[in-house]
């Protein structure tokens, strides 16, 4: 069907032709009008046949482009073809306005190529100005009902250089599932960007073969959905792709500067990558990291001792948020809650060790040590006694 709708246009566009040139051509040959030739049936006729003719070499290549050109329009965000649309159409009219100036010229070169150059100069000009200036467009498009809006004794403040309206959200941040309770505290502000190829990165991990993998992504579109189904903070998708850009993080990092937004992650290579791009990113390890409650030398806290420790008479136990407190004559108190007292902290790279003794230890009150010598004293005393 394409095939035919292809030999059509060339048969019409070939007739169109005839009709405009082959007078010319025949007054050039001619030295007499000969009506038999230069009629209108004839010139649409031989121009249409000649077209027709090219459309057997030409079919299946023109059909291969029109295929390719679907393609990636059906890529592309529908503003972008909006405004693209409406910047070459304005491109055009400017063409055949300045065109007028040429067309009454005898020269062919001025009344037929000039024209068509130009058409095709400010057509493309026209095009690029309107799919790489969205943003902008959108601005003007929407200026008079921001101006309806807004209350006559507010006026529009230049917002802060390190606000960021959008933050985009990478793959490993839906799947982690943490942003969407930072999402609910009310901390994050703007709009969440998630774009296309992210959420195809999601759904391919969903559909692996390796179960662990496949729980993963089910996960991170769960999360997704969460995000905006309960409508907590606006949450959009980028349709655009950076197709000359094969891994993500470096969409990603593209996507940030085009529209100025911060990547929102837990990946820790991600994160030392865009430190060398000029890109802010908000990494929620560190933010993690950031909240965890500071101890001091001297506070008390109750926990509960789990195993031994690796010197000797200590014990061991963990907080809530999983670190490491180290209980001198702890080993006496395994599987029981005992309160301590801080005596230092330390941070190592697998994380921070919390060292402490026994709050009772400078009370006068017997520990288990003293309670397991007093009962091995008096069971040697009952011996001696039977002997």
């Amino acid at each position: 069907m394409k095939k035919l709708t292809v030999r059509l246009v060339f048969i019409v566009v070939g007739g169109t032709l005839g009709l405009t040139y082959l007078p010319f051509l025949w007054a050039m040959i001619l030295s007499q009008p000969n009506v038999l030739l230069n009629n209108v049936f004839t010139n649409f006729l031989l121009g249409a046949l000649l077209l027709w003719v090219l459309s057997l070499f030409l079919a299946n290549a023109a059909v291969r482009l029109v295929d390719r050109v679907e393609k990636n329009l059906s890529k592309q965000n529908p503003m972008t073809l909006l405004f693209g649309s409406i910047g070459f159409i304005i491109g055009l009219l400017i063409a055949v306005l300045i065109s007028q100036l040429f067309n009454r010229s005898p020269l062919f070169l001025l009344n037929t190529v000039v024209p068509i150059i130009l058409m095709l100069f400010f057509g493309y000009i026209g095009a690029r100005v309107g799919t790489t200036r969205i943003d902008e467009w959108r601005k003007v498009f929407n200026f008079r009902r921001r101006e309806k809006e807004a209350s006559p004794e507010i006026t529009d403040a230049q917002p802060d250089q390190n606000y960021h309206h959008y933050k985009i959200l990478d793959t490993n941040i839906l799947i982690d599932g943490r942003i969407y309770d930072l999402v609910k505290t009310g901390f994050l502000e703007g709009t969440l960007l998630v774009p296309n190829f992210v959420l195809y990165e999601l759904q391919y991990i969903a559909d692996s073969a390796d179960s662990i993998k496949r729980v993963r992504g089910r996960r991170g579109l769960d999360i997704l959905n969460k995000l905006q189904n309960e409508n907590i903070i606006p949450v959009e998708m980028y349709e655009g792709d950076f197709e000359d850009i094969p891994e993500v993080d470096s969409k990603l990092i593209q996507l940030a500067k085009k529209v100025n937004g911060v990547i929102v992650t837990n990946d820790y290579n991600l994160n030392k990558v865009i430190e060398f791009q000029n890109v802010q990113v908000l990494n929620i390890n560190q933010l993690a990291k950031s909240l965890k409650p500071r101890v001091i030398p001297g506070e008390e806290m109750n926990v509960m001792v789990v195993k031994n420790g690796s010197e000797r008479q200590q014990g061991v136990g963990y907080l809530d948020d999983g670190t490491m407190v180290v209980v001198e004559d702890g080993k006496f108190y395994i599987n029981e809650k005992v309160d301590v007292v801080v005596t230092s902290a330390l941070q190592t790279d697998a994380g921070r060790m919390i060292f402490a003794r026994l709050a009772h230890a400078n009370r006068g009150i017997p520990d288990h040590a003293e309670d397991s010598n007093k009962h091995n004293n008096n069971h040697n005393n009952n011996r001696n006694n039977r002997r």
